[in-house]
Order: C-alpha cells, then structure tokens, then sequence
C-alpha cells in the first residue's frame, strides 16, 4: 500500500464518491491498524512514549486537499412518504410477521377482507417517487363494442333537483285522512285544494286565491277532480253526493246524489264521471243526462280510496282499503283482473304517459310496496321495496322516472328511475306524513298537501330545453315566486310575500 490515498481520491475517475470515500476509509485503517516499522520508537517530542507517533501524519497534506469538493449526493435511496398506502403497508408488515399457520380458506378471507377495507395485499412497503400517472382515455375497443344506452338527460347537461321548496303556502283546517282526495291542478293553471267545509282555487299564473263553495251543516270536502280541459270541478262530499262546479263562473251547475256513504276519489273520462264510495262501491256518471247513474262497479269489500282512467278511456283501475287492485273494461262491469300482492290499502295508482299499458300501485303502511304491472298480459313486471307508507305516485312525462310520495315514518318525497328502478334522490318534504300530491300542467312541478298544514311546490321534472319566457306553462310558478302576480283582498294580500308562508284563504 505504497500509494497516496489523496491521489486514489483524484486519479480513480471511474470510481464514484461513495467507493473513493470508503476505500480512503479503508487505507487510513489500515495505516491505523498497522503501522510503519520507521515510525515506531521514535517518540515526538512532547510525548512519553512512541504510541504517539503513529497517529501523526508522516507528511505535510498534499496541495490538492484544498480543492473544491465535488456537490454532495447520497449514497441510499430515500422512501417518499407520501407515495406511500401506509394502511397496506402496516398490514402487510404485520401480515408477514405473523406466526399463526392460516389454511387456504382463511386467507382468502383474509383477502377478501383486506380488499372491502381498501387495503392492497402484497404491495411495495416502501416507496421512492410517486406513481406514474395512468392514462384517463377509454379503450375504444370497448367504447364502441357497448349497446348504445338513451341517456334520460342530455349530454353533458346534468339535472339539478333541489330538495328545498320554491314556494310554501298555509293549508290550514286540512283533514287528516288517507282515504281522501283533496288535491288536483287543472290544465288551466289553477289549484283546487279542499279544506275542511271549504274548496280553494290558486291561481298558479296570477297567484289570485278564490273561496269557490262552503259546505253547511257537519258535511266536509272528501274529494275534488278536474275535468280534462280544466273547465269544471267535481267536488265529492262525507255526504255522498257529487257536485259539479263551473270554475271561470263560479257557479254550481248540479248535484248528483245516490251513494250512502262519503265520496273520497273521483275520476274523469271525457263526460263520464266514476266515484268511489266509502262502502266499496263505483258508480259511472254521464254528467250530460238527467239520469247520471250509468254503472255500478262492485268489486271491493271496503272503501274504495283509488280510483283512475286510463288515457285512452279504455281501461279503469281502482284500489281499496281491502288491498286488491282491481283492472276494470269500460265495457264490463266485471273486472277484467284483481290483483292482491299489496298487503295494505291501495290509494296510490298511476297509469304512465309513455307506455299505455303500464300501471303502478302503491300500498300504505303494511304494505309499502309499488308494483307495476302489464295489463295487457296481466303479468307483475317488478316492485320497489319504499320503505314508507305510499300515499301517490306521479310519473314524468318527459323523463323515464316517477315520483312517490310517502308517509310514516320518513314523511318524504322519492324519485326513481324506470326501468331500473333505482332511486335517484330523497327529498325531505313535510313534518308529517305526505297526503296529497298534484302535477302541474307542464309536468315540471310537483305540488304537495300534508297534515301539517302547509302546501308546498316542488320543480322536480324541469324541462331539458328551457321553455320561451312568454310560455304559460314554464312561468306559472316563477311569476309568482317573482311577485308577478296581482291578488285582491286582505285575505290574499300576503300570498306573494316569499318571505313567510301565507294562508290559500
């Protein structure tokens, strides 16, 4: 080892930092360890002895130990904590310190638990730079190999559904039934809504309210429907009669009477009027002739409390508090089919827009189910298991979904899509349970009438195009949520004030 470890640092030029400092190191060991003969003995002065001598340099420092040293670099790799899975990284140490022998089916368990909590199995412990990024773009492959979907919403346009009121009116003195039917929205714009002894019309466009009959004696509003055009009312009452009323006059135009017991639903069919009575009956009236009562439809063994045509006139459905839905011909007066898998009152029942033969029915608290059936082949197609009592259901007319309202215990609002039948959004409608629902002219708003004394609005469907600013129909609620509207009395004077819930009289 006769050579200069200063020249080793500086002639080995293939030799990286790390290997000259160790063989240095080495060197100056060595010298340590064994040291020249020549220098032993020979003490320096100052000393007692000669061990001295061996830890002094034999010569002065060469002059190139001043020269610059080269930048500092590490001589080990460095973990990046943060790309690091710490949790995996702690359960695989832990994993492979484990002693415990695990059988073939234990460790798949094991597995399969790790992968439900997000952890990864046999991942790198330590890292040293973050991951490459992976490329976002869709295999094209598989991007035109799948069956080409219609979207329920335009591309790139995603619905937005509030789930807080655009308006809010009082409904005091609402009775508190499910049986009962005392909320409808006329193709007119106009709402008729039943309180206790009283109906009140709103005037969704203008925001005028008017008191349209008050009812004498211990009678109460059990039911109201709209004819198709919005042009008269039917109002049933706890007396058993049914009257029709002309809503631009005002004006009573005849009474017919006949059922024994109160009038809780009621259904139009051109100038064919079928009520459904509390004794289980349902009686078709031609409202042009004098001898109104044209068929009596006995089928249920209680009150009947839902009650709807079909679009094209052609079939009836009506549900009663004896759980059977019941598919009625125009032509017969037998069912054309019964239906009992609901195991609660039937109230809820909705036919859709866009498929005529499709009809949805709801049950109430024991129940909780919607079904829907094929009633050309009579068939079940599926069910939805809510959760919650179903007091309505309203279908969109523009998307492939329905709404249903509910009671005890959640008191809410839901939206589901068709035919998949997952639920898209909950909405938190009243404090208590829901009783009525309605469906605005342009199928966007929902309007909702609960126990609590309140009437809400809801814009659930709300147009994929935006609708002209001179449209009817998109502007019946806005104007009157912008105070467009020009009410009369102290009664209504509050109704247009956003600012607090007003009374509809």
């Amino acid at each position: 080892m006769s050579e200069n470890p200063q020249k080793v640092l500086h002639n080995g030029t293939n030799a990286t930092v790390g290997q000259v400092r160790t063989q240095s190191r080495a060197l100056k060991d060595e010298r340590v360890a064994r040291p020249s003969p020549r220098s032993l003995g020979r003490p320096v002065p100052g000393s007692t002895d000669g061990t001295a001598s061996a830890l002094r340099p034999t010569g002065p420092p060469s002059p190139r130990s001043k020269k610059t040293k080269p930048a500092a670099q590490y001589d080990r790799f460095i973990p990046n904590r943060s790309a690091m899975d710490m949790a995996s990284s702690q359960f695989n140490i832990a994993r492979a310190d484990s002693d415990i022998p695990l059988d073939g089916a234990s460790i798949a368990y094991q597995e399969e638990v790790a992968r439900a909590c997000g952890v990864s199995i046999n991942k790198r412990i330590l890292k040293f730079k973050e991951e490459a990024p992976t490329s976002e773009k869709d295999d094209l492959r598989q991007v035109y190999s799948r069956p080409a979907l219609k979207s329920s919403a335009p591309t790139g346009a995603k619905r937005r559904i509030l789930n807080t009121p655009e308006r809010v009116l009082d409904a005091p003195d609402l009775v508190d039934d499910y049986y009962l039917n005392l909320l409808d929205w006329s193709l007119g714009n106009t709402l008729a809504i039943g309180l206790d002894q009283s109906v009140y019309l709103w005037n969704a466009t203008t925001g005028d309210v008017n008191s349209l009959c008050q009812l004498e004696g211990e009678a109460y509003i059990a039911s109201v429907k709209w004819t198709a055009d919005g042009t008269y009312l039917a109002i049933g009452t706890s007396e058993g009669e049914v009257q029709i009323w002309d809503a631009e006059s005002q004006s009573k135009i005849r009474t017919m009477a006949g059922h024994q017991a109160r009038v809780g639903v009621m259904s139009w069919e051109r100038h064919v009027l079928s009520s459904g009575c509390q004794d289980g009956s349902i009686w078709n009236h031609d409202v042009r002739i004098a001898n109104h009562k044209t068929a009596e439809l006995i089928a249920h063994s209680s009150e009947v409390c839902g009650l709807t045509w079909r679009s094209d006139g052609a079939l009836l459905a009506s549900g009663g508090n004896d759980n059977l839905v019941n598919i009625w011909d125009a032509r017969s007066a037998v069912p054309k089919f019964t239906k009992a898998q609901h195991t609660a009152a039937v109230r809820a029942l909705a036919w859709s827009p866009w498929q005529l033969n499709l009809l949805a029915s709801g049950g109430g608290s024991y129940d909780r189910h919607v079904h829907f059936w094929n009633t050309t082949t009579t068939a079940r197609l599926n069910s939805i298991d809510t959760g919650s009592q179903v007091t309505s259901i309203q279908w969109s007319s523009e998307y492939r979904e329905l709404a249903t309202s509910h009671g005890f215990p959640h008191n809410h609002l839901a939206l589901w899509s068709y035919p998949s039948l997952t639920k898209i959004v909950d909405i938190p409608a009243h404090d208590t349970r829901v009783l009525h629902t309605a469906m605005s002219p342009d199928g966007q708003t929902i309007a909702t009438a609960a126990c609590d004394e309140s009437l809400k609005f809801w814009r659930i469907f709300e147009t994929r195009s935006k609708c002209s600013k001179g449209s009817k129909a998109a502007s019946s609620i806005a104007a009157v949520a912008s105070g467009a509207g020009v009410t009369t009395g102290a009664a209504t004077a509050g109704i247009l004030d956003m600012s607090r819930p007003s009374h509809i009289r």
